[in-house]
């Protein structure tokens, strides 16, 4: 049980080295009940679309989120309650759906191959090198039996190495389905197929890999929703810890009265929603998820105390002001 011990108002948050937030930014306090987007990428590459961001906007968007005051968070991290971002930081999660070329794509190097520096892992890898406080970390949520090319990246010869690669890079694989059906529309027994078949296929690919979330295809959940959570096919198991929506809106601290990790909402990442939510988040910075830089706490505004819920799994402390 989380108690909530009255506090004097915390210190001014501190900024990480060779941080360089937006000075308005890092004077805002602590907020560990505020809201975290999870950014939902589809296609990188040209021209921009609905469904496709272009590699420059790409880079562009990673570079508004550091000024802003953002740091990558994984998925599995969040869902730990484990966010270790630095005092005055926000978290953001980046999640990748379908596994199409442009996610990530190997170019020749002589007698070997390199991340093509214009794909989402080669500019997320560049990134980091450029910005090593901001992070490496996203999931990508992929279809081992999806339509080509969005089998697993494309490049069929790669297909183990990659997702070995993600891995290895300390980033995250995720469930979409065997082959990207929405659930919605088919038998207990096809859910069951297609999710167990998938967690099958990265664990043959990444031996010792548990992959234990999924995205639904479309936000589509199965007739009998309890399948999206853990079922059995053939002998193989999966069970989820989280399932990610398609909606449109920032996810609730995992601190807040309401959260369900089992129906995480998502921002798709099109300029129009990416815009709505910088701006909106800016405007209403008492609406944002601000650290303080002590996983072990959660600190937040008497204002929202209301809003603590006190069953939080982290057991941690609580402190308001």
């Amino acid at each position: 049980m989380v108690t909530i011990t009255p506090t004097a108002a915390p210190p001014e948050p501190a900024v990480a080295r060779n941080a360089t937030p937006n000075p308005e930014f890092i004077k805002l306090p602590p907020n560990e009940l505020g809201k975290v987007m999870i950014l939902s990428y589809h296609m990188i590459g040209e021209p921009e679309q609905r469904w496709q961001r272009t590699p420059d906007n790409f880079r562009n968007d990673l570079e508004r989120l550091y000024q802003a005051g953002y740091r990558l968070l994984s998925l599995r991290d969040f869902l730990d309650n484990n966010i270790t971002t630095p005092a005055g930081f926000s978290p953001v999660i980046l999640t990748l759906d379908d596994s199409s070329p442009g996610q990530f794509r190997y170019t020749d190097k002589g007698q070997d191959v390199e991340i093509d520096p214009n794909s989402a892992a080669g500019i997320l890898v560049d990134f980091a090198k450029k910005h090593p406080d901001f992070g490496l970390e996203a999931t990508f949520f992929v279809l081992p039996e999806g339509a080509p090319p969005d089998k697993l990246f494309g490049q069929p010869k790669y297909e183990q190495r990659k997702l070995q690669q993600i891995v290895d890079l300390g980033m995250d694989l995720g469930n979409h389905t065997w082959w990207h059906q929405p659930l919605g529309e088919v038998s207990d027994e096809e859910v069951q197929m297609q999710l167990a078949f998938a967690v099958k296929s990265v664990k043959e690919a990444v031996p010792g890999y548990e992959m234990d979330v999924v995205a639904l295809p479309l936000g589509s959940y199965p007739k009998n929703r309890a399948l999206a959570f853990a079922g059995e096919y053939k002998g193989y198991r999966y069970k989820n810890r989280a399932v990610l929506l398609a909606g449109e809106e920032p996810a609730a601290s995992p601190n807040r009265n309401g959260y369900d990790a089992l129906a995480l909402p998502r921002i798709q990442a099109t300029q129009d929603q990416l815009d709505l939510w910088f701006g909106g988040l800016a405007k209403n910075p008492a609406e944002r998820y601000v650290s303080d830089g002590d996983p072990n706490t959660i600190t937040f505004s008497a204002a929202v105390a209301d809003q603590l819920d006190e069953a939080s799994p982290t057991g941690n402390a609580a402190r308001k002001y």
